[in-house]
């Protein structure tokens, strides 16, 4: 059998070279995006810059600390403070005594001392933090981004090696399941001369091995050769910080023989960890020369070879099962293409997406909001209806409606030939199914929250900053309602077992809020908020209006407040709200203003009190007299008493005075929605295109490749069309309208899936009250389907090139 096997390759290698660049591409890409994972966790250590000058820095505590149930016993939990605590006037007073001290202004959160650290921890005690060598970074304000920026890269590298590693196994699937339906009688002829099942499976798997081998090989190299470039791409679309690298790579087969480990620039600053740090354009020239982790490559090769040998396992069995009687069989019609374990198989799987979905739908809708879900969830229906694809292919070609002889014959062969058309079919249905779901999802969630923050401004004009200065209503020509807040978080345990943060606006003037907002109230009033209360959202484990809720502040302090007013869930973002003495240490960085509003024509005097409940409508109603709809506030009327909205010399006579007063940005409400609620943001977005181009790539190989192998396979049923009369331009058309519709197949399925994911979405959003409204990506899908048309038609007409050549020799067209 090994000399069959050597035999094989030489003479298959082109019916294999499809799998192949697939897991070049696969392997090269985990590679990559497994060296920049290394990079992102094992970051080099940077030279702290806020008190870069001071031995020690003392800190005050920017960390709440709990202890909740962990199993039958208890542990610790900890998470970052709001607002960091100061450091206090009698601390200061005794770090005086022992050396200089240095302060950032008016900040009191750190501050530098020139002493001996023994004698400063010894002062300090319990007190708050005391910081000495790299970790004085820790009290400048750009590690928080950093640390931010570095959670985003680890998610987008996860969630692009998800994709690709799902794609990739179902590619080569794919391609070597079609490769055993091209090869029946080949493997009919073998049983006939005696070869046993298990030798003819050994045969495949060893073709699927040797694929493996070498393509993992190769595609280590590519991607230690793309590792660098994915950083740079990182850092320029603003998904990385900019001191972010990754390593060079490795020479030569080095990391066949290095141990699996993190890369020896994080083992290196571990030890040095009490030295101080380079600076940062010191330590990215030195990752450029540092050599590259190991783990990256083993991951990548081994998932590489798992990914070939396991694609080819399901067709290696359907090869085994090939009876000698196949050798004899000359009709051009597929029967059996669905046994009854690829039913099973589809069955089970559309289930268990459909179950998942609406067992979401059920228990906890908000879960459909999130990028691992919407991420994750398209995958199990894709793979389902690839498994049912061969059932679904002819009533869905004979469906089609094709003028002429051309076009009868293409419905035809579509479906007679059911593994070719469901094998053209896949990559398509993968790639209209992926952009249209993650995309769509994206688009639809993020379309959602903007169109949810929308609805619930009242505000003309909004002024953001930091540490804005105080504004009031004398201070605005014409405002009706001024109201400042600042950002802050309270922090709950929930059920014994969590410490659940939930982000928060703090308020000085309840009713201003009320007036300013169109908050989703659904219980309780807004403007019965006071120092001893807070507003919470139905998500919190406590939500009835009256009820006692303990929680710590934003600055670790606790409290036990009594429940004002529930908000609905809504998209995640309706957060808490406390007064401002509850957030002292919090500075104001945005004020709300309403301008007071003329009758319109006609109308009487419109009265500014909110409604009852501090909410001054809700979704989807009409505006009540007396009141104005909100800017941009959609599914309004106007009604007996309606007002004018502020005139343009209004808006900016209020604008030049508060950005005066305040010394803030000032913008109209849609300009601020605009700029803070986009429908998906631009490093999302970015993020979705890099995966849905790795889709198209996958694509483009499975679908060439899928046809380049079925052409030579077709020489007598071109040669009989030729000879029936068929010109050579009718023998491309009869082609390319075969690719055309496989292509049609793939897109309708992945059209299906797409329907399914963003509907589920829809029903979840309104459970939770949030818009419902469905973004479908038109413009990524039909860029995605009309690469694929484009690929298959070529690689069909480039394949059929040679064979009508031969076929027509001695006619004329």
């Amino acid at each position: 059998m090994k000399r069959v096997l050597l035999a094989s390759l030489r003479r298959r290698w082109s019916s294999l070279l499809g799998a192949f660049v697939a897991v070049v591409l696969g392997v090269g890409l985990v590679a990559a995006m497994g060296l920049g994972l290394d990079a992102s966790l094992t970051a080099p250590d940077r030279a702290p810059v806020r008190f870069a000058g001071s031995p020690v820095v003392v800190m005050g505590q920017d960390r709440i600390t709990v202890r909740v149930e962990r199993g039958p016993g208890t542990g610790l939990v900890s998470k970052p403070l709001a607002h960091p605590q100061p450091v206090d006037t009698e601390l200061l007073r005794e770090l005086r005594r022992l050396g200089l001290v240095r302060l950032d202004g008016d900040a009191r959160d750190a501050v530098g001392v020139d002493a001996p650290v023994r004698e400063v921890r010894k002062v300090v005690g319990h007190r708050a933090l005391v910081l000495t060598g790299d970790e004085r970074r820790r009290a400048d304000p750009g590690t928080a981004r950093d640390a931010a920026a570095l959670v985003a890269v680890n998610s987008f590298l996860g969630t692009a090696g998800g994709v690709a590693a799902f794609v990739s196994v179902f590619v080569t699937a794919s391609t070597f399941g079609f490769v055993v339906a091209l090869r029946r009688r080949e493997f009919g002829l073998l049983r006939m001369a005696g070869a046993t099942p298990g030798q003819v499976r050994r045969l495949l798997l060893g073709e699927a091995l040797a694929v493996g081998v070498l393509a993992s090989a190769a595609g280590c190299a590519l991607g230690a050769w793309g590792g660098p470039l994915l950083a740079r791409q990182l850092v320029e679309a603003g998904i990385a910080p900019s001191w972010f690298r990754v390593p060079a790579r490795l020479p030569g087969a080095a990391w066949l023989t290095q141990p699996l480990g993190l890369s020896s620039a994080s083992s290196g600053s571990s030890a040095s960890s009490g030295a101080s740090a380079t600076s940062a354009s010191s330590a990215s020239s030195a990752s450029s020369g540092a050599s590259a982790p190991s783990w990256p490559f083993h991951l990548a090769f081994w998932t590489g070879l798992v990914v070939a040998v396991s694609g080819a396992w399901v067709a290696a069995r359907r090869a085994g099962r090939i009876a000698p009687a196949e050798a004899m069989r000359d009709a051009s019609v597929d029967t059996g293409v669905l046994p009854l374990g690829r039913r099973i198989a589809g069955a089970v799987l559309l289930a268990c997406g459909i179950g998942l979905l609406v067992r979401a739908l059920g228990a906890d809708p908000s879960a459909l909001l999130k990028r691992k879900t919407y991420t994750t969830q398209p995958m199990i229906l894709i793979t389902a209806a690839a498994a049912l694809a061969p059932l679904l292919v002819p009533p869905v070609v004979r469906a089609f409606r094709l003028p002429g002889a051309v076009g009868r014959l293409v419905r035809a062969n579509s479906a007679a030939s059911v593994r070719r058309t469901a094998a053209v079919a896949a990559p398509v249905l993968v790639t209209v199914a992926l952009a249209g779901s993650l995309l769509g999802s994206a688009q639809t969630v993020g379309g959602a929250k903007a169109a949810e923050a929308r609805k619930q401004v009242r505000a003309d004009l909004v002024v953001t900053g930091e540490r804005l200065r105080h504004v009031g209503v004398r201070d605005v020509p014409g405002a009706a309602a001024v109201s400042p807040s600042a950002s802050t978080a309270v922090f709950v345990r929930e059920g014994g077992s969590a410490l659940v943060r939930s982000e928060a606006r703090a308020v000085s003037d309840p009713a201003a809020l009320a007036a300013t907002t169109r908050l989703p109230v659904v219980a309780g009033d807004v403007r019965d908020l006071d120092d001893r209360s807070i507003v919470v959202n139905e998500e919190w484990e406590r939500h009835e209006v009256g009820e006692r809720v303990a929680v710590r502040l934003g600055d670790g302090r606790p409290a036990k407040l009594r429940i004002a007013a529930v908000l609905a869930r809504g998209t995640g973002d309706n957060g808490a709200y406390v007064t401002a003495g509850n957030a002292r240490a919090a500075t104001v960085d945005r004020i709300d203003v309403r301008l007071k509003r003329s009758p319109a024509a006609g109308g009487a005097a419109p009265s500014a009190a909110p409604g009852p409940t501090g909410a001054t409508g809700t979704t989807g109603t009409s505006a009540a007299p007396g009141t104005s709809a909100a800017p941009g506030a959609t599914g309004t009327s106007a009604a007996p008493g309606a007002t004018a909205a502020p005139t343009a010399s209004a808006l900016s006579t209020a604008s030049a005075a508060l950005a005066a007063r305040s010394g803030g940005e000032v913008r109209t409400a849609e300009e601020w929605l605009a700029a803070t609620h986009p429908p998906i943001k631009p490093q999302t977005r970015l993020g979705l295109l890099m995966i849905l181009g790795i889709c198209l790539v996958y694509a483009g190989i499975s679908l060439a490749s899928t046809l380049l192998m079925a052409t030579p396979v077709r020489r007598t049923e071109l040669r009989s069309l030729r000879l029936a009369g068929a010109t050579r331009g009718q023998v491309r058309l009869v082609v390319a309208g075969e690719a055309l519709a496989a292509v049609a197949v793939g897109t309708l399925l992945g059209l299906a899936v797409t329907a399914l994911n963003l509907g589920g979405l829809s029903a979840g959003l309104s459970r939770l009250s949030a818009p419902a409204a469905v973004t479908v990506p038109w413009d990524a899908l039909g860029v995605s389907v009309g690469l694929c048309a484009l690929v298959a038609v070529s690689a069909a007409v480039t394949g059929t090139a040679g064979l009508l050549r031969v076929a027509g020799a001695g006619r004329q067209d």
